[in-house]
């Protein structure tokens, strides 16, 4: 068995006359272990395979054989087992694009502990309130920035058991690097259920603090037709997908799917994003498989891409935003390349998309993959018909259903609302041409979206409540020529200060919301209004606002 065909004992699939994929489905073992049985399986065929080149924007370098990955994962179990960390245990990671993230997933996947996700950009609020939520027993952070500063701030008031850290030293923290390879590189098999909880996002939404997605085991292997059919990868690919790894869209394309197909993973681990930095990596690493959302193409449009030899891709994908045709055509103009668009959520996997040898056209998401059978709802639950906006649902199977979430964590209401009818409803709308094309149109819960950010505006209408300032506020999304949307804040004042609606108030609440959040959130807009616009029963009407 080659490597690059490890994955296909759980996979059954068959292709239409083009060559497009027509069927795919996955039959899991019930004790299916992602790191276990793709990683350690790969590892045994081909050791010496190159699995990831890791480098930063100061000069670093590393390489990762398929071999490495699997010892060095053996070795970060056996040490958080050491210190106490146990199957279950739910565990956060706060390591931007540190290699040392893929060693750590693979890790506590082995273990049975289950991965909670951060961004570095979290503030001791947020810190708070997901380790209440969510019980978290420990921590893997980075020593870069104020990171673990803020998480020390938060254990002042949440006992936090184990503490890890990476690229640094901290007093009652346990050096991650420099314990490491003090560990055995073999591990006897820890079992499992393919059922068992394994990841958990936090997910933002409008009408309360950000709900925890939780997948199980099944969710990685429901990857392989993300890296296999969407962004077209083999074992010849070097695949670079732009995100960091607090984020749902960092296992999308930097760990499962591409892992399967034994290609080589790009991972570029900068301070802060600069277009032309990213280009040269392209061009120096000969990447041939590009995957961002369309501001990230934005921003290399609007930084020209002529200086710079990209010639080696040979495929890009988009998704997490809706694609401007001119970013398409711009794109397309420069590497003659079409913009592979596709759909999917924090609690999904992709279920609509432009797979290899698909016709795309320009504005669509594409259409069902073969996993899914994808359908635009009514309010009433109702099939729309062609050309009728309505809500972009998945009919439920009975028995497993690979590449959708268990359920959110402890939300009854939430689940109910999600899981009714049969029916797994996205929160998101779109209509379906008669070819079986989806076009998006929007957020039903009007989350905003804006450069790949997810941001829940009652999470930033809470802490800009804090402020003496203001007396109500609601948060929309404004469109951005760039960012796709931003944050936009319409705010009544309290009577003290209806005499300084001006700029400077309006930079202090801006610092305000960032000095409480992730900076990410605050509002780039911010308009002050006398009064809200309101249904007959107190709900603000955030359609008559946009």
């Amino acid at each position: 068995m080659k490597a690059c065909d490890v994955h296909m004992q759980y996979v059954e699939e068959a292709y239409d006359e083009n060559g497009v994929i027509s069927k795919f489905e996955l039959h899991l073992p019930d004790n299916f272990n992602y790191s276990y049985d793709i990683i350690d399986k790969i590892a045994e065929v081909e050791p010496d395979r190159r699995a990831m080149i890791w480098c930063d924007d100061e000069g670093r370098q590393r390489t990762f054989t398929y071999g490495e990955l699997s010892k060095l994962s053996n070795r970060a179990a056996n040490m958080f087992l050491d210190k106490g960390v146990k199957f279950g245990d739910r565990l956060m990671t706060v390591l931007k694009r540190h290699w040392q993230m893929w060693i750590v997933v693979f890790a506590l996947d082995k273990i049975g502990a289950v991965l909670i996700p951060a961004t570095n950009q979290l503030k001791k609020k947020d810190y708070v309130y997901r380790f209440e939520k969510a019980g978290v027993k420990g921590i893997i952070a980075t020593g870069d920035g104020d990171v673990t500063d803020n998480i020390e701030a938060a254990c002042r008031e949440y006992d936090l058991p184990h503490k890890f850290i990476v690229k640094g030293s901290k007093e009652g923290w346990t050096d991650f690097d420099s314990l490491l390879m003090e560990y055995p590189d073999t591990l006897e098999r820890i079992p499992n259920s393919v059922d068992d909880d394994n990841l958990m996002f936090f997910s933002s939404g409008t009408t309360g603090y950000p709900k925890m997605v939780m997948h199980s085991h099944r969710y990685g292997a429901a990857h392989i037709p993300t890296a296999k059919h969407w962004h077209h990868l083999n074992e010849n690919s070097i695949h670079l997908t732009i995100s960091e790894s607090g984020w749902g869209k960092f296992f999308w394309g930097k760990v499962y799917g591409q892992i399967a197909m034994a290609c080589t993973v790009m991972a570029y681990d900068f301070t802060r994003f600069v277009p032309s930095d990213v280009l040269k990596m392209i061009e120096r690493y000969k990447v041939t498989s590009l995957c961002c959302p369309p501001t990230i193409y934005r921003f290399f449009i609007k930084e020209g891409m002529a200086g710079y030899d990209i010639s080696s891709l040979r495929y890009a994908t988009t998704a997490g935003e809706a694609l401007n045709s001119e970013v398409y055509n711009k794109f397309f103009e420069f590497t003659g390349l079409k913009l592979m668009e596709g759909f999917g959520q924090t609690e999904t996997v992709l279920i609509i998309g432009n797979p290899y040898n698909s016709v795309t056209r320009s504005g669509s998401m594409g259409r069902a993959m073969p996993m899914f059978d994808v359908v635009i709802l009514d309010p009433d639950d109702k099939e729309c018909e062609d050309n009728e906006t309505g809500e972009i649902c998945v009919r439920l199977r009975k028995g497993a259903n690979n590449g959708i979430f268990k359920g959110y964590v402890g939300n009854d209401e939430a689940n109910a609302k999600a899981f009714r009818n049969g029916y797994y409803h996205t929160g998101d709308t779109a209509y379906k041409d008669k070819d079986g094309y989806f076009w998006y149109v929007g957020r039903i819960d009007d989350v905003i979206k804006s450069s790949g950010y997810r941001i829940g505006p009652f999470e930033i209408e809470s802490i800009l409540m804090e402020h003496p300032s203001v007396l109500e506020c609601a948060i929309t999304a404004a469109p951005d020529p760039i960012r796709g949307q931003v944050v936009k804040a319409t705010i009544v004042l309290t009577s003290d200060y209806k005499d300084k609606a001006g700029d400077e108030l309006k930079d202090e609440l801006k610092k305000f919301v960032k000095s409480n959040t992730a900076p990410y959130k605050y509002p780039r807009i911010i308009e002050f209004v006398d009064e809200l616009p309101k249904t007959i029963s107190g709900n603000i009407r955030r359609v008559e606002i946009r």
